[in-house]
């Protein structure tokens, strides 16, 4: 389930796959912005039905944060 999890962060991020991992810190990426934030809130509900709120989102620190939340 995390790698499909991990896909559809990549997707999102527009990164490649396999850039991901479930220990890969969001601080050091690039790509993790306002728009990836805002994102990531409309692909929980959307797709896990999982209300984020920004406390949420500041929290993760990791990818595996992520997978864990959704």
């Amino acid at each position: 389930m995390n790698d499909e999890k991990i896909a559809m962060l990549e997707d999102m991020m527009d990164l490649d796959e396999g850039d991901l991992a479930l220990d890969t810190v969001l601080e050091d990426l690039e790509e993790w912005d306002s728009m990836s934030k805002l994102s990531l809130v409309v692909l929980a509900k959307k797709e896990f039905g999982k209300d984020l709120v920004v406390e949420d989102v500041r929290a993760f620190k990791t990818v595996s944060d992520i997978c864990d939340a959704l």
